[in-house]
């Protein structure tokens, strides 16, 4: 979250003559992983008490828990009820910039795709990236035999063949 939206972080830089030191660091928006950022004079002194040198980081962005991020793209697997799915709804999405309401059109599948324009990553210098929400169908886990029938009734006029395109 703080590679995305920056902020701040504080790291501790061990020290050959003392002890550690915590440091406060500026973690700008949108960097990447394996980037680095130069504090200047924060490092050690050169040989015969020459001025500090330069402290570099190199960034380790750990993983989201729900957020796949692609450069400025980010993307989001959002679980949705059979009944918005068949019906359409309105849900709330989170978003780097706070929680939006999506609309989900009637009859949507799983693994449709939404995108957000501008939702993704805001890099220093760069355009907003885009925020792709994936549409994933959950049923409850306690469906009776009558609501099994009821939903297999719905289908069975209905014929399709949804794996026809799947392929070796």
């Amino acid at each position: 979250a703080t590679a995305i939206s920056g902020g701040e972080a504080a790291i501790t830089a061990p020290r050959a003559a003392a002890a550690p030191e915590t440091i406060t660091v500026k973690i700008p928006a949108g960097i990447e992983d394996g980037k680095k950022i130069r504090l200047r004079g924060q490092g050690e002194p050169g040989p015969g008490g020459a001025p500090s040198g330069d402290l570099l980081l190199t960034i380790r962005v750990a993983p989201h828990p729900c957020f796949t991020r692609r450069g400025t793209r980010l993307d989001i697997t959002a679980p949705i009820t059979l009944a918005e799915a068949a019906a359409g709804a309105k849900i709330d999405v989170p978003t780097p910039g706070g929680p939006v309401t999506l609309t989900v059109p009637p009859g949507v599948s799983s693994g449709k795709r939404l995108r957000l324009k501008g939702r993704g990553v805001a890099a220093e210098g760069k355009p907003p990236g885009d925020l792709f929400v994936e549409l994933q169908i959950v049923l409850p886990d306690d469906l009776t035999d009558d609501e099994r029938e009821q939903i297999a009734q719905i289908t069975a006029g209905r014929p399709a063949a949804p794996r026809g395109d799947l392929r070796w």
